[in-house]
């Protein structure tokens, strides 16, 4: 999973991409969890876009989506945010719910 800065974030918005985006915050117990989470998803998908950033550095991408906690995954579908996830089950729930995007 790379780490995506706004240009980047915004890229994939623009052109309309599917893609998931993941934010963190690196002292986040919870988040260290769902991260490896992401990294099982990541493996079983591999055709899945998938971009992370840490919530700190990412105010702007926060404010804009109304971000009401971490760990957060946003899903986009042809660059519209489609879904966001706060709570990661389990890797077999996540990966239900994303492999029709992949």
């Amino acid at each position: 999973m790379n780490d995506w800065n706004k240009h980047e974030f915004s890229e994939a918005v623009e052109a309309q991409k599917t893609f998931c985006f993941y934010l963190y915050t690196p002292l986040c117990g919870t988040c260290q969890v769902a991260s490896k989470m992401l990294g099982v998803i990541e493996t079983l998908l591999p055709r899945l876009l998938l971009g992370k950033a840490n919530l700190n550095y990412t105010k702007e991408i926060a404010g804009a989506y109304k971000i009401e906690s971490v760990p957060c995954l946003l899903t986009f579908k042809e660059g519209k945010l489609i879904q966001k996830t706060y709570a990661f089950h389990s890797v077999t729930h996540l990966y239900e719910d994303l492999r029709k995007l992949a």
